[in-house]
């Protein structure tokens, strides 16, 4: 200290590094003796290492009938995609990452179902696995091959009640086209309330057709707006599927997973209804394509009854958008304020051509929380199903806010030319902002049970700051005791 206090801060660094220059000093002779110590790196294998990766993260989508364009089930199958495997698992949470998740794991929560995401571990295993030539290793390494069932699967779980649409054409390289469908009955006789939903679409191209590389590339389904409603064929099917007892449900999108729902709120569907297409959006690809819709309904059991609701969040900006030609990390913002105390069951970006990412924030008086931030891909847009331990508990008045990242620069490839300005659209190469994420209302009393319930799971060593929680921590009083004279 003295040294510092009389010549300056300049002089006591100086020694500081000196010492350590000289403490640091390594003779030739004891590098070598180093080298020969320390033991050597494993070997990465496919056996080992790789397959039981691609068993829990790939395999579902890379086997034959499924979306992917090859088949990961075996060496023979992954060696010739090494190098492909490492750049795409290395994109982490951009676009063109696989798997296709794209919740940044830096920020904001991290613990959500279904998820399939590599850890950086895994990541630098492929990397390495790449790098060194995709060694085989030995067999008795191998996991048990997993099992699957013939065809197409549900990653939902096979459903109860399988819906097919329409079958519809579409011809080469023609105009998008939006509009309606006669309505698709469904053959139920009984009301039942639906655990989960997942829609596929089937169609006739041909996977390996030249420029078809992207699950946008290989369906024309773009987005499809939906409800089930009683309808007799007399009338109007749209204003059918807005009346009194109809029963909204998530907008299918290309790539998009499957619809869980919470399970304490399961979605009604009625005997006797009949799927109503409101808005479906067609994109014609390379080749004439015939295609048609599966929808795949799993139920509760029979006397379930649901003690809440879900409804569609809706939060964006679809009227002012406005993105300036040959400019990245342009944002776009958009809020909502929280009516009642609500549980937020989802998060669902949908962006266009320059959306890169959006993050959705929380704001309660000073506090506030980065909830969520994801990547952007619109080949494979991702609902994100939180955690029943780590699902945002918001009390009233909590403000939502959205913030959307766009590049309208020749670095997105998406773009056409980015030397146009953009604005609002229904097109892919226009544009949306919104997160059609799912929330559950809940009472005074639910909210406070919900917060209670929370603090049991993470204990009396719980953080100070929880994350999505901004009153768990507020502990209610308990109710006064009655005096004499009352």
């Amino acid at each position: 200290m003295a040294v510092g206090k009389n010549f300056g801060w300049g002089l006591t660094v100086g020694a500081v590094l000196l010492s350590a220059a000289i403490a640091g000093v390594v003779t030739p002779l004891a590098a070598k003796a180093e080298q020969q110590a320390a033991p050597a790196a494993p070997e990465v294998t496919f056996t080992r290492d790789i397959a039981p990766i691609l068993q829990r993260s790939c395999q579902n989508c890379h086997r034959p009938g499924q979306v992917a364009p090859m088949s990961l089930l075996t060496y023979e199958d992954a060696r010739p995609w090494a190098r492909s495997m490492k750049q795409r698992t290395g994109l982490r949470d951009k676009a063109g990452v696989m798997p296709p998740w794209y919740i940044e794991k830096n920020i904001g929560i991290q613990h959500y179902k279904n998820d399939p995401s590599l850890s950086d571990e895994e990541v630098a295993k492929i990397a390495k696995w790449a790098d060194t030539g995709a060694p085989r290793g030995d067999v008795k390494d191998a996991p048990v091959a997993r099992t699957f069932p013939d065809g197409a699967s549900w990653h939902a779980g096979e459903p109860d009640l399988i819906v097919e649409s329409q079958e519809v054409a579409v011809k080469a390289n023609t105009p998008d086209w939006w509009g309606e469908f006669e309505p698709t009955k469904i053959p139920m006789t009984e009301d039942r309330y639906v655990a989960s939903v997942e829609i596929r679409e089937v169609n006739n191209f041909a996977k390996d057709a030249a420029g078809r590389d992207t699950v946008g590339q290989r369906y024309v389904w773009h987005h499809l707006i939906w409800a089930t409603a009683e309808f007799n064929g007399v009338g109007d099917a749209i204003d059918a599927s807005i009346s009194e007892g109809a029963v909204g449900w998530p907008v299918h999108e290309v790539g998009r997973n499957a619809d869980v729902f919470e399970p304490n709120a399961g979605r009604l569907l009625k005997a006797n209804s009949s799927i109503i297409y409101q808005s479906a959006h067609l994109h014609a690809g390379g080749a004439d394509v015939k295609s048609k819709l599966l929808f795949g309904f799993r139920f509760h059991p029979k006397g379930y009854k649901p003690a809440r609701r879900s409804t569609l969040r809706n939060l964006g900006n679809g009227l002012d958008i406005d993105i300036k030609p040959n400019e990245a990390n342009q944002q776009l913002h958009a809020y909502m304020v929280l009516q009642q105390p609500t549980k937020i069951a989802t998060f669902e970006p949908h962006l266009h051509a320059p959306g890169q990412r959006m993050c959705l924030e929380a704001i309660w008086g000073i506090n506030i929380q980065t909830l969520t931030c994801a990547g952007y891909d619109h080949n494979w847009v991702r609902q994100y199903e939180y955690d029943d331990d780590h699902a945002p508990i918001l009390p009233r008045g909590t403000i939502l806010h959205i913030i959307g990242y766009m590049d309208n620069t020749p670095n997105n490839k998406n773009i056409p030319d980015p030397r146009n300005w953009q604005g609002s659209g229904n097109r892919s190469i226009a544009n949306m902002f919104i997160d059609l994420g799912q929330s559950v209302p809940l009472t005074d009393a639910q909210f406070q049970e919900e917060m209670a319930e929370r603090r049991r799971k993470l204990g009396a060593n719980r953080p100070d700051v929880i994350i999505g929680c901004p009153l768990c921590n507020v502990i209610p009083p308990p109710p006064a005791k009655p005096t004499a004279q009352q």
